[in-house]
């Protein structure tokens, strides 16, 4: 073949069963490969077995590389075997597939292959992209089988693109368990950084992410340029599984049968088709004549294949193509199949038609499916326009597929297709469709006059009877600008309803707001849903129709009308790519189907753009979450417009239907056609809720437009319901063969049955009207309401509404007043009070009456009723409502007497009233005076009031001038359209960033469920409105709930709605008590100067001291002017927290603002109404008193106590019952003198105002400020007593003070020593200490503070301790704020114990990265374990999650036991709400367990995947162990002494008898360690008890820096254990003593002392060596069993000159808690004085109390410039020399039996042991008769002698018979744990067995257990420490700034302790640079194994920032090196602020 040879360099690989050869070069001197040669190579490998493939290619280098190869031999020598690869193809990336590398099996015709899809995305870094060659191997999953080294050839590998393969291996090894990935180097500018790549394998459905985020490049970072990446788990999908299939496509021979145009293809199978299919390839020239092109495809599993449908496009003549056949082959299973055609596709040729229908053939298909002819009839409608020229395009669809979308190109009889009246006709050549079941049509909307009115279709199979045809009516317009606007319909065949049978997918397509996201493609999608695909669909008229389509940030809403697909799984969208700027950034699509209540969501976030990313113009996308939506039925309804003169109308109609379970809403009923015309019928398709049985209908209009009357005739509403039909059967009688063969001859053999069974049927409901809608005729009535047909048990009723307007001055109104009035059945809707009986309608003190028609609603229930506020004077007072029922004739009385005004009251302009009883409205009457009764607080207690927080978002141009109006809808009903005037905050609404009150009064609505929230876009340009949220408080529900929207409401933006639906987020829902309805009528007096325009407010109190919030009665200035006037009595209805039954008192007073602000009160009534019964009481509370800073005593307070309670109640007969009592036991009003002492300090006194609250247990008294002092003029001076008299009513037992000063004047620092309450006339006296700081400079900085009483008991709190009342756990929530349906079984939920989990997130660099929501976690366990919704709350006061920030918080949940997944989540609903998390790191303390999950995902709504919570999985995660706390319950105990209290910051530390814990802070949390007081808390401490001391150090700072410790108590909370640590004593400098900041207490245990007082004598000896001395200071920790001594300074020698040549200095210690055995000393020096160096040659220290003497030889230098230049040394203690281990040891064995009935065991046991060093031998345990072992819970030892077996690793247990007889059935012996000892070191090896050891007589029948865990003792661990040099490589990051100039330091942590904290520093190197590693050499005593290292920083020099990227260290005595990755930010700007790090070991 010419140009076969290739000059490439030619490689090859062998795969056997045991491996391969890896990638050879076949190479040999001379010129290879040359066309029509055979070349020989020879290759050494190891055996490889059985070959079973190669894999050979070319690296397409040299100037003619394409190559075609014909076969390759292997001869395995070795094995004498010879395998022969037939290939026969190409190699070149411009022929036939382009692949330059394939895979070929043994002797194979056909390549097995499965396709890969390789998508390899590069950075969007500087830099990134590569030229270099880049390979991959993808490894299966147990890393047996890979795939070779694969080229991925013809990449770009470009800057922040994505690159797709498809590679073909004849392997599967889906799911991979890694991948590698490289490049060769090979280009100049090679680096590469590669983001990720994501293989998809459609053969397992697997995809799968593997992260790298890496350079692969020689000059960066750690220079390798081949990298193992691993998959992230939790970012794997399922897509639908794919099958590859091979295609061969024969074009004949004949002349011109080739074809060059675009060749399409689909195959169609029993379960479904495929998609459409292009054929292309690389080969410039295929479907040439006599041509076999060969293909492979994928589909997914369709079954048997059925048919297959070929096309191409091209209509122009020379583009014939004459097919001869297609054949198609599962390349799995080798199933085959035969498509034969021999006919031309051309349109000049055969019936010239370009699309061909093939049934398919071959062994597999019995029966082929025959070729059908349809004629398709199109009849076009008789109206004007109703012609077409678009292309019209038809899809007759049935049981066995369809036809595609056939063109309707020839018409068989006209020219002009479509014109008007037409009757067209066509063929449709098919495989046979089976039944025919629909008709899909529609047109491409081209041409001027496009619009079509399309009548009907019919369709029969050509050359059957007319009468045969199949009516699919349409008798609709598919016109932009009529009916629904739709160009394409599908139809159904002739019957009831048609529209009901399809379902509506509303699609919403997000075009992201990037630039140039925007596209002028046309756009077309494809649903695939359970029950079938859709045709694939151009999108082409939208809903919302914004001029444009598809621009930037714009959302367009598509409604697709098509069958029911069931569940949508995934789904196609892509556009055809044309126009200028064809490019689109799809950011989401999200599909409702309201008829299946489903919503889904498809985040895209991705560029459909032949430039962007991938090129892909085309996307399939799966759902990220299915919501759940209000689930809704079709409805149809037909308006029958009467044939009578005007009988139609302009004006916008609406209809709402009412059923036994609801009614819809109100349905406008509207397209783009103009409707109801005379004598028209139009039909609407509306989705509405399933109102269950129809009763009555309400239709009306609006009465807008000219010509608005409207004759209705008719109106029909259909619906479809499940009923039994019967349905006729075919029953065939049995024949005989021979009767078969003949044919048949008798009709009469086939009979017919009916049966019943449940079906789908079209319900219709006839509503006849025959009446005018018109202001002008008849009642002049525009709304009417409707009954159907039949129904006898309802019918139409008439109302007579009387409205008594009120008679203040300026009651009367003149807006337009609507009423809707609701019965036990219904309701009248909304309806304008239009006719009265008065001209002039609602004046003050009038009476209007009106008449409302309705269907009768039986007992009525409620009524709302409201004005529009148009007009000037709308403000309307109205004093109630009177409602008569003409039917029953019953009178409803509806009380009101409240304003319905913008401008009064609570602003209201709607109201909803209920009715009272007569009694009630009779009582006023009998009394001459005006006393008429006020209904207001039955009213309220039966309506509920939502308070709504409306917030407008903080974006440009957000605010809006438009009306905004609310409907907010309950699960019963809806409060009607309120429109939001009155805000109670603002003055100008809506606002930028602004929040607006609004109270709104509902009754009886149910739980809400939604809002619907819109303006009406009037203000011009802008009136566009960006709303945040709106938050609803329903304070009698008691309920906070929170709608999020965070989108546009304005016609440019978004999708152009200005009216949305929002729904509660459950996760922001807030529960808390319901409040209850208080009337409070305030009379003030009738004196001069009597009123006030003082902002008054008032708090009740009911017994034991529970008390309201403080109400403030005005909402603003204009309510504060008119009321409390001289001599008026106003009246409040307010919502206030239940105080119980009595109220025992109440505070009112006012801020004294304002001009005049002096105010007399008379009384104050509080009316409420009683728990049982109906009625109320009032509650009398007599003043007669000012209020005033002029008058009487000053005060602007005052607290009143009941005189009389007067009760009303409603009696059996109806009358009223009043009673008065009065009250006997009121709280007397007590006089309290207070003395307030400042401090003796300097600054103490201040000129601030001073504020006091005191609590007792019967109230408290409210802020009360301390103006009159009477001792001092000069008030709060240094060391003065101040006292104050202060008048409250009685508060009982006073305990708490609440103190504070505003912080104002000159010098308001306050140091207040203490206060004394005396209760004067009761003489007790209260005495708080306080000794504390109230000042904005000092401690911690607050001006506010509680104190407790002296010797208080109770549980303190502060500021901050009043937690938020959090919503209860949401248990029917998921993650992603919504609703779930699965009602599972309630299960027995175990209680869990609650441990804590330390959780730290970092936040991504991104834009938006940052968010305010609040995070969780959810842990979650094995099993059904998982912990509540773990709220992360931030510390420090930080609102929200920074982006580069680090935020730690500590949550209490459940202990889940193993963790499997961590959620994280946020409750942000908005799409606003991103959220960009990097890491996230989980620690279990209590479990030593910590997870680091590399999450670099978006939670957010419209970024990533929509979610805005994510689950990982614990495969995700690095696990660490980390140190095992315990939790222990720390109590401390600050001495009673003057000024004991602190505010400094204290450490401690515990010491044991396993180890000992770092210094620990304890928080001061506001009110800590105060003089007197006992502090309680946990503390989670290292797992080292028994406790044997505590070290509490303070360091001194703070404003009150002594402290006097009396005694600390640590509990260890799991085993109940107690330790005592006393101490009674000052840390201090100055005061007590000692003069010491440290405290040493022993561990007391149940009296005990663990530790006793013992004398040091040290002896250092300095070497005699020139120059050994030192002149610096020197420090000394010793070490023992029992922790360390702290640091020691070694100053007061024996000597006068210390540490001189060869002297001995001599240090004695006193009263130093015993250590017990010594194991090492730490000594070091600060290198002062002019010669540092300090030669040591020993260290003694002697122990007086055991009369022992520690030897620590040193014999090495500490300084600077000698040795290795360490000023520190750790030297062990000479007396531990190793013992000899070969000798032989003991070994007590103890075994505890499980306490379980079955556990015990008669026979004898037996264990090995398993050491490091050796294996004993069998030890048997014994069981005799006399001592019974074994016995159930029991614990029995055993001593054994063996050789030393070392360090035991495992043991092997055995159950054996006594005597060695047979064993006759199972038995068991359950043994709980068992713990050896080795006696020589006291070592102790614990092994938890919990395990059943089987009885057996053979010796290899055991269990095998491994050691759980090791006690070292302190003997094995002194031995071991020995000197050892630890090299420590410090990397840094390479990231801008990442290097510091700060002083940095080490502390390495290992099982043998800690090194102390070691400098790292180097002469003349400049350290810790950006991408610097920086090697130090330390000597220190072995540390075992390294546990973690601390890193840290003193923050010096100009930069002290530092991004530490790990550090390694290296034992260099036995080689190990331990990694540990920081990664992290040591700086105090970023990240959480630390300077610190501790960093656990990687590997």
């Amino acid at each position: 073949m010419k140009g076969s040879g290739t000059d490439a360099d030619v490689f090859i690989n062998i795969f056997g069963e045991f491996g391969d050869t890896g990638e050879r070069r076949l190479n040999s001197d001379k010129d290879n490969f040359e066309r029509g040669t055979e070349d020989k190579f020879t290759i050494d490998s190891p055996n490889l077995g059985r070959l079973r493939k190669i894999t050979i290619g070319h690296n397409n280098r040299g100037s003619s590389a394409g190559w075609f190869l014909d076969k390759v031999s292997v001869d395995d020598m070795g094995n004498k075997e010879i395998y022969e690869f037939p290939v026969n193809q190409w190699f070149a990336m411009d022929e036939a597939d382009g692949k330059i590398q394939r895979d070929i099996l043994v002797g194979s015709t056909q390549p097995m292959a499965i396709v890969y899809n390789i998508q390899v995305m590069t950075g969007d870094i500087r830099g990134a992209g590569t030229n270099s060659k880049i390979h991959i191997v993808m490894h299966g999953t147990k890393g047996v089988k890979n795939s070779g080294k694969v080229f991925l050839e013809g990449g770009l590998f470009e800057r922040g693109l994505i690159d797709i393969f498809n590679v073909e291996i004849c392997e599967l090894i889906s799911p991979l368990s890694r991948v590698s990935i490289g490049h060769d180097n090979g280009a100049v500018g090679a680096g590469w950084y590669c983001e990720k790549v994501t293989i998809y394998c459609p053969f397992t459905g697997i995809e799968q992410t593997f992260p790298c985020g890496r350079w692969l490049d020689e000059d960066e970072a750690d220079g390798l340029i081949e990298r193992e990446l691993y998959e992230m788990v939790s970012l794997r999908q399922k897509r639908l599984k794919k099958y590859p299939w091979t295609l061969w496509i024969f074009t004949t021979d004949m002349k011109g049968a080739g074809t060059d145009a675009q060749v399409f293809l689909q195959i169609y199978g029993e379960r479904g088709k495929s998609d459409e299919m292009k054929m292309e390839n690389n080969t410039e020239d295929s479907f040439e004549q006599g041509q076999v092109d060969k293909f492979t495809i994928e589909m997914p599993d369709i079954g048997r294949l059925q048919k297959l449908r070929i096309w191409h496009e091209k209509r122009h003549p020379f583009a014939g193509w004459h097919l001869a056949k297609v054949t198609l082959m599962k390349t799995l299973t080798k199933e085959k199949y035969s498509f034969d055609c021999g006919r031309w596709l051309d349109i000049n040729e055969d019936d010239n038609e370009i699309i061909r229908e093939i049934p398919a053939t071959g062994p597999l298909v019995p029966e082929p499916l025959p070729l059908i002819k349809y004629l398709v009839t199109i009849c076009t409608g008789n109206i004007s326009g109703s012609g077409t020229d678009a292309s019209v395009f038809l899809n007759v669809l049935g049981d066995l597929g369809d036809s595609g979308e056939r063109l309707m190109y020839m018409s068989k009889n006209n020219v002009n297709k479509f014109e008007k009246g037409n009757h067209d006709e066509f063929l449709i050549e098919a495989v046979s469709l089976g039944q025919v079941r629909r008709v899909r049509v529609g047109h491409d909307g081209r041409g001027g006059g496009c619009g079509w009115f399309l009548d009907k279709v019919l369709v029969r199979v050509d050359g059957t009877p007319e009468s045969e045809a199949i009516e699919f009516p349409c008798d609709r317009w598919l016109d932009r600008n009529e009916d629904d606007g739709q160009i394409i319909r599908e139809l159904v065949p002739a019957g009831e309803g048609l529209r009901l049978f399809n379902v509506n997918y509303q699609i919403a397509i997000k075009t992201g707001s990037i630039n140039g996201a925007s596209s002028d493609s046309k756009v077309f999608v494809k649903m695939y849903g359970e029950k079938g695909d859709t045709c694939k669909m151009m999108l082409m008229v939208s809903e919302n129709d914004l001029s444009n389509y598809y621009e930037t940030a714009r959302t367009d809403i598509f409604t697709v009308e098509t069958f029911d697909i069931g569940t949508i799984n995934r789904f196609l969208i892509g556009h055809t790519n044309e126009g200028l700027r064809a490019g689109w950034f799809l950011d989401s699509v999200v599909i409702s189907v309201p008829v299946h209540g489903k919503q889904y969501m498809f985040p895209s976030h991705r560029w459909l753009c032949k430039d962007e990313s991938d090129g892909k113009v085309e996307v399939e996308i799966y759902p990220s979450e299915i919501l759940d939506i209000e689930r809704m039925i079709n409805y149809e309804v037909t308006v029958t417009t009467g044939n009578l003169r005007n009988g139609g109308t302009n004006a916008n109609v609406f209809c709402q239907i009412y059923g036994e379970e609801g009614k819809t809403e109100v349905l406008a009923l509207k397209n783009r056609s103009n409707n109801f015309e005379r004598g028209t019928t139009e039909i609407f398709k509306v989705e509405a809720i399933d109102v269950g049985k129809v009763y009555k209908i309400r239709i009306g209009h609006d009465g807008s437009g000219i010509g608005d009357g409207w004759f209705l005739e008719m109106v029909n509403i259909k619906r479809l319901t499940m009923a039994m039909v019967q349905v006729e059967v075919k029953v065939e009688p049995k024949k005989d063969k021979k009767k078969d063969k003949k044919k048949k001859k008798k009709e009469e053999e086939v009979k017919v049955e009916y049966i019943e069974e449940l079906q789908e049927v079209v319900e219709t409901l006839a509503f006849p009207s025959n009446r005018w809608l018109a202001r002008d005729e008849v009642d002049g009535e525009i709304v009417a309401e409707l009954l159907a047909e039949g129904t006898e048990d309802l019918d139409i009723n008439s109302y007579e509404i009387h409205v008594f307007t009120g008679s203040l001055w300026g009651a009367g109104t003149d807006a337009n007043v609507y009423i809707t009035i609701y019965g036990e059945v219904g309701d009248t809707g909304d309806r304008w009070l239009r006719k009265s009986n008065n001209l002039n309608k609602f004046e003050k003190n009038q009476e209007d009456v009106f008449n409302i028609t309705a269907v009768d609603m039986g007992v009525l229930k409620k009524l709302r009723i409201r004005q529009d506020n148009s007009n000037a004077n709308a403000a309307w007072f109205l004093e109630r409502v009177e409602i008569t029922d003409n039917k029953d004739d019953t009178t409803y009385y509806f009380p009101c007497k409240r304003w319905l005004a913008i401008d009064e009251d609570d602003g209201q302009v709607a109201r909803e009233l209920v009715p009272v009883d007569e009694a009630f409205m009779r009582k006023g009457e009998d009394d001459d005076e005006e006393s008429s009764t006020t209904l207001g607080l039955e009213q309220k207690a039966m309506s509920t009031t939502y308070t709504l927080k409306v917030k407008t978002g903080e974006k440009k141009y957000a605010g809006t001038d438009a009306n905004v109006f609310i409907t907010l809808f309950g699960i019963k009903d809806d409060t009607g359209m309120i429109n939001l005037k009155a805000s109670k905050t603002h003055r100008n609404k809506f606002e930028l960033g602004m929040t607006d009150e609004f109270i709104v009064e509902a009754v009886d609505i149910g739980p809400l469920q939604k809002i619907r929230i819109g303006h009406d876009n009037d203000g011009g340009g802008s009136a566009g409105w960006f709303l945040e949220s709106v938050e609803i408080d329903a304070q009698s529900l008691g309920q906070r709930l929170c709608f999020p929207c965070g989108r546009w409401l304005d016609t440019g933006e978004d999708d152009g709605a200005i009216v949305r639906d929002l729904f509660p987020n459950p996760l922001q829902t807030e529960f808390y008590t319901p409040f209850v309805p208080y009337e409070i009528k305030i009379f003030t007096s009738d004196l001069f100067g009597a009123g006030t325009n003082a902002d008054v407010f008032i708090v009740l109190y009911g017994r034991f001291g529970v008390c309201t919030q403080q109400k403030r009665l005005c909402f603003n200035k204009r309510e504060r002017t008119i009321f409390f006037e001289r001599g008026a009595e106003d009246m409040f209805i307010v919502e206030l927290e239940d105080v119980g039954d009595v109220i025992e008192k109440i505070r009112i007073g006012h801020d004294n603002r304002g001009v005049n602000p002096g105010w007399h009160l008379d009384r104050v009534e509080i009316r409420r109404l009683l728990r049982k019964g109906k009625g109320s009481e009032t509650i009398i509370f007599p003043c007669e008193c000012w209020l005033a800073r002029s008058e009487d005593d000053g005060e602007t307070v005052r607290e009143l106590v009941p005189s009389d309670i007067i009760t009303e109640k409603l009696a059996r007969d109806g009358s009223l019952k009043v009673t008065e009592i009065e009250v006997e036991d009121a709280l007397e009003t007590h006089m309290y003198s207070i003395s307030v002492t400042t401090g003796d300090v300097y600054g103490a006194g201040t000129d601030a105002n001073v504020f006091l609250t005191m609590y007792g247990d019967l109230g408290d008294t409210g802020e009360r400020k301390l103006s009159k002092s009477e001792t001092n003029t000069n008030k709060f001076e240094r060391g003065s007593v101040d006292t104050f008299t202060m008048e409250a009513v009685d508060l009982g037992q006073v305990f708490k003070i609440k103190i504070r000063h505003d912080n104002s004047l000159l010098s308001p620092e306050w140091y207040l020593d203490q206060v004394e309450v005396v209760d004067l006339d009761t003489e007790e006296v209260f005495l708080f200490q306080c000794e504390r700081w109230l000042s904005k400079k000092k401690e911690d900085k607050r001006i506010c503070r509680f104190f407790h009483v002296m010797g208080y008991e109770g549980v303190r709190e502060t500021e901050n301790s009043k937690k938020k009342n959090l919503p209860p756990a949401l248990k029917d929530v998921d993650s992603n704020m919504n609703k779930k349906n699965k009602k599972k079984k309630e299960e027995i939920v175990e209680e869990l114990p609650i441990i804590p989990y330390h959780i730290s997130v970092s936040t991504g660099l991104a834009e938006d990265s940052s968010t305010s929501s609040r995070a969780y976690v959810i842990v979650v366990g094995a099993g059904q374990h998982k912990t509540d919704r773990m709220w992360l709350d931030m510390t420090n006061g930080r609102t929200s999650f920074e982006e580069g920030s680090l935020e730690s918080s500590v949550c209490h949940g459940a202990d889940v036991g193993e963790i499997k997944k961590v959620e994280l989540g946020h409750d942000g609903a908005t799409p606003e709400s991103c959220w960009l998390v990097d890491e996230l790191a989980i620690s279990a303390p209590t479990r030593g367990l910590k997870y680091e999950f590399a999450c670099k995902c978006w939670l957010a709504k419209d970024r990533g995947d929509g979610l805005t919570s994510r689950v990982f999985n614990m495969l995700d995660a690095e696990t660490i162990s980390i140190t095992r706390k315990i939790i222990y319950e720390v109590v401390v105990l600050t001495g009673d002494v003057q000024n004991a209290g602190t505010d400094t910051n204290i450490f401690m530390s515990v010491f044991g008898l396993n180890g000992s814990t770092e210094e620990m802070f304890l928080q001061k949390n506001e009110d800590r360690f105060e003089r007197g007081q006992q502090d309680t808390f946990n503390l989670e401490i290292d797992d080292i008890a028994p406790l044997k001391k505590m070290r509490v150090r303070i360091d001194g700072t703070g404003s009150r820096p002594d402290w006097f410790l009396d005694k600390v108590t640590l509990r260890n909370l799991t085993t109940e254990e107690e330790c005592l640590f006393t101490y009674e004593d000052w840390l201090s400098r100055t005061l007590g003593p000692k003069h010491t900041l440290v405290s040493e207490m022993a561990a007391v245990v149940d009296g005990e002392e663990m530790v006793e007082l013992t004398e040091y004598i040290i002896n250092v000896k300095t070497s005699d060596v020139s120059a050994a001395g030192t002149d610096a200071n020197v420090w000394l920790i010793i070490f023992g069993e029992n922790g360390d001594t702290g640091t020691l300074t070694l100053r007061d020698s024996s000597k006068s000159n210390k540490f001189e040549r060869k002297q001995v200095d001599t240090f004695r210690f006193s009263d130093i808690l015993s250590l017990g055995e010594l194991s090492k000393v730490r000594v070091w020096h600060d290198n002062k004085g002019p010669a540092p160096g300090w030669h040591i040659e020993y260290i003694d220290v002697k122990d007086e109390v055991m009369d022992q003497t520690f030897r620590f030889p040193c014999d090495r230098w500490l300084a600077k410039n000698e040795d290795d230049g360490q000023i520190m040394r750790e030297l062990p203690c000479a007396n531990n020399d190793k013992l000899d281990f070969n000798e032989k040891t003991k070994y007590e064995i103890s075994v505890t039996t499980a306490d379980t009935d079955d556990a015990e065991t008669k026979e004898n046991g037996w264990v090995i042991l398993e050491g490091k060093k050796a294996r004993s031998k069998e030890f048997t345990l014994e069981n005799s008769s006399k001592k019974k072992r074994f016995q159930r819970g029991g614990v029995d030892s055993f001593d054994f002698s063996s050789k030393n077996v070392g360090d035991i690793a495992s043991i092997c247990l055995g159950h054996t018979p006594k005597d060695g007889k047979k064993v006759k059935g199972e038995a068991f012996w359950h043994v709980e744990e068992v713990i050896v000892t080795e006696k020589e070191m006291g070592n102790r090896y614990i092994f938890a067995c919990n395990a059943q050891i089987p009885l057996s007589a053979k010796r290899d029948e055991f269990m095998t257990f491994e050691c759980t865990r090791t006690v070292e003792s302190f003997a094995s661990k002194a031995s071991s420490l020995v000197p050892v040099k630890y090299e420590i490589i410090v990397i840094t990051a390479d990231q801008k700034g990442a290097g510091t100039d700060a002083n940095v330091f080490i502390t390495l942590y290992g099982t043998n302790g800690d090194s102390g904290r070691r400098q790292l520093r180097q002469k003349f190197r400049n350290l810790f640079e950006r991408e610097q590693a920086d090697r130090f050499v330390l000597e220190m005593l072995d540390m075992g194994e390294l546990l973690r290292v601390k890193m840290e920083h003193d923050n010096t020099g100009l930069s002290p920032g530092w991004l530490l990227d790990r550090v390694e260290v290296t034992n260099t005595a036995n080689g190990v090196t331990t990694v540990f990755m920081c990664g992290k930010w040591l700086d105090t700007k970023k990240a959480d602020g630390q300077i610190f790090r501790i960093i656990y070991p990687k590997y």
